[in-house]
């Protein structure tokens, strides 16, 4: 009956990955008890086949207030059983097991060296999040629990502890973790880092740019525009800039080779055939792709490889009173652990990010009557933080000639293709934004 109620329950809820295929089956792999009325669970979701990780605060009531009646899961054994990260009576326990260094039948919860964790502060969830859930406490942490769990340590608790290490700026602190071994290889379950509690998300920043600049009356340029970007796309990219160099210190780099990099060509080409047969609309730019994309298969000269963020776009990073914050080293979650973690040219990065000046000043054009008319602006807007974010980049040591110049036009257009078998599958309506960058730019 229990496992019927976490299979009916975990359908339901928008962090689950296999929405769309029947379950077969609910098992419970790990269960482990950190007080009377809490349970930390380990789910085995069996889909075709197959079976994913995730994982699961239990909680228990005899009686269920009417604050946690969203998070019901439904009941056994004559209790109430929900999920207790919603219940902040309960998940106090995280801050004192991760200030304590608690280990609870290999569950594992531990703090960061020189740390003290105030204990006393209650939890919020954070209900914007697709595949995670992270719990805000008081002004001061945020704890983001990975639901589907894959075995190995998190990119993101490796990254931010190697640059904690080097009092690197531009991320948020690190406090704790929590880690269990699945498959006998320690993973990350959770992480709380710092709560920047004053800052601003770097997407809804620029969106009021646009926005801005597309209210304006008389019309004006983004230049003129009360809402300017173009200094904050300079100290975005000079952040990026200081980020990539923390991450080349911190961990190991290597080279591509002349073969490594006609196999990466190759690689964008297959991609790009690919999207052609589920995008027809894109065959008019395969012969264009293509060429930028053989220009790169010609560089003669070795491609720098290091770590990178590898999902990184203006919903990444944070504007404090005093700075840009990186956030989310854990890259494509989508993508194998191991691909997350392997090296990269920091141009891939630079890339995301001039994809997303495009997707901000288009993205309110989506529903409008009049984009046609304000498609210009759109452009100039997208442009001139393009170059602006750019010039940052090269002014903080980052390093852009004339070969890289190929290579991040070749990750850029890429990262478009990606984008258009994206919107095709999702938000159709959305589908000129990537569309639009097949156009010939300078920048």
């Amino acid at each position: 009956m229990f496992h019927e109620l976490l299979a009916a329950w975990i359908n339901r809820q928008r962090w689950f990955g296999g929405k769309g295929r029947p379950i077969d089956n609910v098992s419970i792999e790990s269960d482990v008890e950190l007080s009377p009325d809490l349970r930390h669970l380990v789910l085995i979701v069996s889909q075709e086949g197959s079976g994913d990780r995730y994982q699961l605060l239990l909680g228990q009531r005899d009686e269920l207030p009417d604050r946690l009646a969203h998070a019901l899961i439904g009941r056994d054994r004559d209790k109430y059983v929900y999920d207790a990260v919603h219940d902040a009576d309960l998940t106090g326990w995280l801050l004192d097991g991760m200030a304590h260094g608690d280990t609870r039948n290999g569950l594992r919860l531990r703090h960061a060296p020189d740390v003290v964790i105030d204990t006393t502060l209650r939890s919020l969830v954070l209900g914007a999040e697709q595949s995670n859930t992270s719990l805000v406490y008081g002004e001061a942490y945020i704890c983001k629990l990975f639901r589907r769990l894959i075995p190995g340590v998190n990119p993101e608790l490796e990254i931010i502890t190697a640059l904690a290490e080097r009092d690197a700026p531009h991320i948020a602190r690190p406090y704790g973790w929590i880690e269990k071994d699945l498959d006998g290889t320690p993973t990350t379950l959770a992480i709380m880092q710092e709560y920047l509690a004053t800052a601003n998300d770097g997407w809804d920043l620029a969106l009021a740019s646009v926005r801005d600049l597309y209210c304006s009356m008389p019309p004006v340029t983004a230049a003129e525009a009360g809402g300017d970007f173009e200094g904050e796309s300079v100290r975005l990219g000079l952040a990026t800039a200081r980020v990539h160099s923390e991450l080349a210190a911190a961990f190991p780099t290597d080279v591509l080779e002349a073969h490594d990099i006609k196999r990466m060509s190759e690689e964008f080409r297959r991609k790009l055939h690919q999207a052609v047969t589920e995008v027809p609309e894109l065959r008019r730019h395969v012969p264009a792709l293509e060429a930028a994309y053989y220009r790169v298969q010609k560089l003669t000269t070795q491609v720098p490889l290091q770590r990178v963020h590898g999902d990184y776009h203006l919903g990444q990073v944070m504007r404090t009173p005093t700075d840009w914050i990186v956030l989310d080293f854990e890259g494509e979650p989508g993508q194998p652990l191991a691909e997350r973690r392997a090296l990269s040219s920091p141009l891939r990065d630079v890339a995301g990010m001039l994809r997303s000046f495009d997707y901000a000043a288009r993205h309110l054009l989506a529903d409008r009557p009049d984009a046609e008319r304000l498609a210009l602006l759109a452009d100039e807007w997208a442009d001139r933080n393009r170059a602006a974010f750019l010039k940052g980049y090269r002014e903080g040591g980052g390093v852009i000639n004339t070969g890289d110049a190929a290579l991040l036009r070749a990750f850029e257009l890429s990262k478009a293709v990606y984008e258009v078998v994206y919107e095709a599958r999702n938000r159709p309506s959305w589908i000129s934004i990537p569309m639009a960058a097949f156009r010939e730019r300078d920048t």
